[in-house]
C-alpha cells in the first residue's frame, strides 16, 4: 500500500471520527459518508485533497483531506489529517444549539418518566 492513500474506513477511524474500525464501516456502509459528492464504499482510496461529507450523530462535517496518518495517534496528529469549512462548523454549531433547545423544552422528570410524561412524550413524536 502507498502512503498517500488509504481506505476510507481506515482514515474515519485513523482521523478518530469513530472509535472502532467497525463503527466507521457501518457508518460508510449505511450512507452516511460521500466523498467528492459521491456516497463511498469501506474500501473507497482517500487521497489527498478529498472532500469527505460525513453525518455522525445529526452533525454533519465536511472535511478536505490533509493528511494521510499511518496510524491511530493522538487527536492532535488526527486533527492535523485534515480541515474543516468554516461554513460546516457554524452549521454544526447552530445545530448543536437547536438540539440542545429541543432537549431543554423535553419533560423532566426523575428517573423514569410516568404515565403523564410518556403520553406527552408520545404527543410529541407524532404518535
Amino acid at each position: 500500500m502507498s502512503n498517500d492513500s488509504l481506505r476510507l474506513d481506515r482514515w474515519l477511524w485513523f482521523t478518530r471520527f469513530y472509535k472502532t474500525r467497525m463503527a466507521a464501516s457501518a457508518a460508510v456502509h449505511g450512507g452516511h459518508v460521500r466523498v467528492n459528492g459521491e456516497r463511498a464504499r469501506a474500501a473507497t482510496s482517500i487521497r489527498i485533497g478529498d472532500e469527505v461529507q460525513l453525518v455522525r450523530q445529526q452533525l454533519t462535517y465536511e472535511l478536505t483531506v490533509r493528511g494521510v496518518p499511518a496510524r491511530r495517534g493522538p487527536a492532535k496528529e488526527a486533527q492535523a489529517c485534515y480541515d474543516e469549512s468554516p461554513a460546516s462548523i457554524a452549521r454544526r454549531q447552530q445545530r448543536l444549539a437547536e438540539l440542545r433547545r429541543d432537549r431543554l423544552q423535553m419533560p423532566m422528570t426523575k428517573g423514569k418518566p410516568d404515565k403523564h410524561t410518556r403520553r406527552q412524550l408520545r404527543n410529541r413524536k407524532g404518535r
